[in-house]
């Protein structure tokens, strides 16, 4: 299914399973959908099933969002408790659209009881309470962890996906493989059927190098593996270690829960220029969940990190909590920091990367392989370890389910190809009357005029300074106009270069001659690194002078 046809699906109401490879532009349709929702003034719920993904939406967690946190079944009696919070019955009571990413990592315990709730805080039998529920990811993604059972079960399994009425849209567009080999490797895992070709396409990469010195993201199957490698990279850097514990206060059993939840690290240790990953959302501080930095020193015994957009943020300790009758019961405190040389597959959901080192050899679930893989743009981007036959296995449930969906949205394109474009526009007119929305262009126009205005104020902090660059800024006044510092500028024209974004800084290339020297003293100390460089060149230049002339290179 087109991504068009699946918006046409969304836009009618109807409850909707949006699925497809990775890279098949399911979180673009979902960004196309709520922009058109709230240009329409429709109140609409962003929501995941893990920090990472609910960041893509500028959402939070579906158990934060419902007020379910940590747990995965509701009594009735905590049903009745929730419905006692004034703030979480506001929410519901305005809420018209759900929309929950990643549902591979929801079991069907959390969903009923999610379905349930919804019910009751709409007072109405409805399923869900009457919202429209938009369910969005890939089952071929790692499971949810059932406790103390070795049962693997998705949400289909629930009865709220059986009363919901879902109607599977499959994407079958590829937006995130930039090469055919890496799609079809992708592809043959998903049918369950690996060829001898594509095992030797991975082979071929076994200890490949990257000529460009990108440093390849690591990814483990195993916790220990990712805490032994970082462990060692830590090691390997000089300075002062400094380590922080986290405290906790409430009730032990709840406190053992919540900290199991959460991803800081009981025990942290940090070194300057040590990788890290922050694990919670602070926008106010310029963080969410997943954005990656390097430590670049400390100040009162505290972090300075400065992350890969370049934006330099002090770290506090921050809260995790649990509540129960508007009351805390449970309180975890510390950075919230982790290592990030390595992180395990399962965390890895949800990223994009350019280069990944990936260690297939102890793979012990099916569907990991393929989760570490599709993280992946292109397969020169891999760096393979080792491989198992259980790392290209894929669940044969899954399997069958998948063949099921396939079907199911085959059937809905046959179905919405029938209505004619003004039946279609005015089922989509009729849904968001329904929802207390306006079909009104002016109304429209100006709700994407305040939005617009909303978003200046969110704009990547990249952005901010490029547009700062088409006003034909110097670095020094866009430092000024930013309240930064002139080398967190030219970082932010390093990353924007990256990302291959189209800007002019012809403006501040330096003098032939000085671009000249500079060139043959990188060349000469054979590597991109500032201090050999400034060494080689006696300080005539400074690092900023020095970075500014590596954008030309």
């Amino acid at each position: 299914m087109l991504q068009s046809q699946a918006l046409d699906i969304l836009k009618a109401g109807r409850n909707v399973y949006l699925t497809g490879s990775a890279g098949s532009g399911k979180t673009h349709t979902l960004r196309e959908y709520i922009a058109h929702l709230r240009h329409r003034g429709v109140v609409v719920g962003m929501t995941a099933s893990t920090g990472i993904a609910a960041t893509h939406l500028g959402g939070v967690t579906i158990h934060s969002w419902s007020g379910i946190g940590i747990k995965e079944w509701l009594s009735d009696q905590d049903i009745d408790l929730l419905v006692q919070k004034e703030y979480l019955w506001k929410r519901f009571d305005t809420t018209k659209v759900l929309i929950i990413d990643e549902v591979s990592m929801l079991s069907p315990d959390f969903f009923d009881s999610l379905d349930r709730l919804c019910r009751t805080m709409k007072q109405t039998s409805t399923p869900f309470g009457g919202m429209q529920i938009v369910l969005s990811g890939d089952f071929f993604q790692l499971p949810p962890i059932v406790r103390g059972s070795s049962r693997i079960e998705f949400i289909s399994a629930s009865n709220a996906w059986r009363v919901g009425d879902f109607r599977t849209c499959y994407l079958e567009e590829q937006h995130r493989q930039k090469d055919e080999s890496l799609e079809r490797i992708l592809n043959e895992m998903r049918e369950g059927n690996v060829s001898e070709k594509a095992r030797k396409l991975l082979m071929s990469r076994r200890n490949a190098v990257h000529s460009d010195g990108i440093a390849p993201t690591r990814l483990y199957t195993h916790n220990k593996d990712v805490d032994a490698q970082n462990e060692q990279e830590l090691e390997k850097l000089p300075g002062k270690e400094y380590e922080y514990e986290m405290q906790t206060h409430g009730k032990a059993n709840v406190v053992q829960s919540l900290v199991k939840g959460i991803l800081a690290p009981e025990h942290l240790k940090l070194k300057k220029d040590a990788v890290v990953m922050f694990v919670k959302n602070n926008f106010e501080a310029g963080y969410v969940n997943g954005t990656l930095g390097v430590v670049e020193g400390f100040e009162n015994n505290l972090p300075l990190v400065r992350t890969f957009s370049g934006d330099s943020i002090e770290v506090y300790p921050e809260e995790w909590t649990v509540e129960e009758n508007d009351k805390v019961i449970a309180k975890a405190e510390q950075l919230p920091l982790r290592l990030a040389w390595a992180i395990t597959v399962h965390k890895s959901q949800g990223m994009s990367l350019d280069a990944a080192l990936i260690d297939l050899s102890q793979s012990f679930v099916p569907g990991q392989g393929y989760v570490a893989l599709s993280r992946l743009r292109t397969l020169e981007g891999l760096v393979l370890r080792g491989l198992n036959d259980m790392a290209l296995a894929v669940n044969r449930d899954v399997l069958h389910l998948d063949q099921r969906l396939r079907a199911e949205s085959c059937k809905w394109e046959k179905v919405i190809v029938r209505f004619g474009r003004e039946e279609m526009e005015q089922m989509h007119c009729t849904f968001i009357e329904k929802c207390g929305g306006t079909n009104d262009e002016k109304e429209i126009i100006k709700n994407k005029e305040r939005g617009a205005e909303e978003l200046t104020k969110k704009v990547p902090t990249v952005e901010q300074t490029r547009a700062l660059v088409e006003q034909g800024l110097s670095l020094e006044e866009i430092a000024k106009g930013r309240g930064m510092t002139v080398t967190t500028i030219v970082s932010h024209l390093e990353k924007l270069q990256k990302l291959g974004s189209a800007i002019d800084l012809s403006r501040f290339k330096p003098k032939v001659i000085d671009l000249k020297k500079i060139q043959k003293a990188f060349v000469a100390t054979k590597g991109e690194k500032l201090a050999p460089v400034h060494r080689k060149l006696k300080g005539a230049y400074t690092y900023e002078e020095l970075r500014v002339a590596r954008l030309f290179f």
